[in-house]
């Protein structure tokens, strides 16, 4: 039956129940916190209806699903997953469904570990899958995980991706590449240089790039999607770079026309070291500099804008909304600048 032919009040049922599986999805491979699933739609379908049919349809998109066969959330994020839809199905007196309790027979019998995969979903329907850190601090580097400054600038460029297409972009302090990747996915870039200097974090970056993301100077499809494409591949590398002792010859044979850098202002002596970087990245081209930063600590980050200030850079806020395309916390202050001189 086509949806045409069904009620007002049936179409609008079956759309949310798809936007339902959706909002699942995206926030389970994210792994998001479980309280901000949408359980209550589970839990008044659970109540009125004798099957176990959107239960079902849920597991499909989530635990049963092929990205989380190849790219897993953690043991412990899975395990909090069902034990939760268990809870409220055995409170509505439900039938057992065995694909449940046997989803949850097969991570109760996994073994932790101290990474786990993270995967965002972008518009186009493609994974951006990461392996991350479990924990905030790992190998003495915060940047074994993704922060919300860099899905919020991932957000921006998914906005104004004519700001990276057909030119070449450097990202400073790349982390896990969440950013960089769905740019080179999305926008079209000619050549995206992901850089970092810390040895763990350039072996993660190394990793997620490529082998699990699939980008090169030929091929930036993701290898667990099949997508029809006709845009151009960008040229793709990884390099270490040291804000202490980057050479000039380096950042021109860069030659970013667009450079980018999300939650590296978190320190007052890593400021100082990122601000005289920059000024010599505006010295040798004319790039655009968009910095985005979560604002943590008012004294640090007015004191990176006195130095951008004292170094003849000046700066100007990009303000207005993001389209909401991954799932994160949205409370704490985000800013996004872009420099000139």
């Amino acid at each position: 039956m086509d949806q045409m032919d069904l009620l007002p009040e049936e179409r609008g049922e079956i759309m949310d129940k798809t936007q339902i599986l959706r909002d699942f999805k995206t926030l389970f491979f994210a792994m998001n916190r479980i309280n901000t699933f949408p359980w209550t739609f589970l839990e008044k379908d659970i109540n009125s209806n004798t099957s176990s049919d959107l239960v079902l349809d849920v597991l499909k998109e989530t635990c049963l699903h092929s990205l989380c066969r190849k790219f897993p959330p953690s043991v412990k994020f899975r395990r909090l997953f069902l034990s939760e839809i268990i809870r409220r199905q055995e409170a509505a007196d439900c039938e057992p469904l065995d694909e449940l309790y046997d989803a949850l027979a097969e991570v109760l019998g996994a073994e932790e570990t101290d990474q786990c995969y993270k995967s965002y979903l972008l518009p186009s329907g493609e994974a951006v899958s990461l392996l991350e850190s479990v924990a905030v601090i790992s190998s003495g580097t915060t940047g074994l995980v993704t922060w919300e400054a860099a899905l919020y600038l991932a957000e921006w460029a998914l906005d104004h991706r004519e700001t990276f297409t057909d030119r070449s972009v450097l990202e400073l302090g790349s982390g896990v590449g969440l950013t960089g990747i769905t740019i080179c996915r999305s926008c079209s870039p000619r050549r995206f240089v992901f850089s970092d200097a810390h040895r763990s974090v350039l072996q993660k970056l190394r990793h997620n790039v490529f082998k699990l993301n699939g980008l090169s100077s030929c091929d930036v499809t993701s290898p667990s999607v099949t997508v029809e494409t006709t845009r151009p591949s960008p040229s793709v590398s990884v390099e270490t770079i040291d804000w202490t002792s980057a050479s000039d010859k380096q950042l021109k044979e860069i030659g970013a026309d667009v450079v980018i850098a999300a939650d590296v202002v978190y320190d007052p002596e890593v400021a100082v070291s990122l601000v005289k970087l920059l000024s010599r990245i505006l010295k040798v081209g004319s790039p655009q500099v968009f910095i985005c930063s979560t604002v943590r600590n008012q004294e640090t980050y007015g004191g990176f804008k006195q130095q951008l200030e004292s170094s003849g850079i000046r700066h100007r806020a990009i303000e207005g909304p993001v389209s909401r395309v991954f799932p994160y916390n949205r409370v704490s202050q985000i800013e996004m600048i872009e420099l000139f001189t």
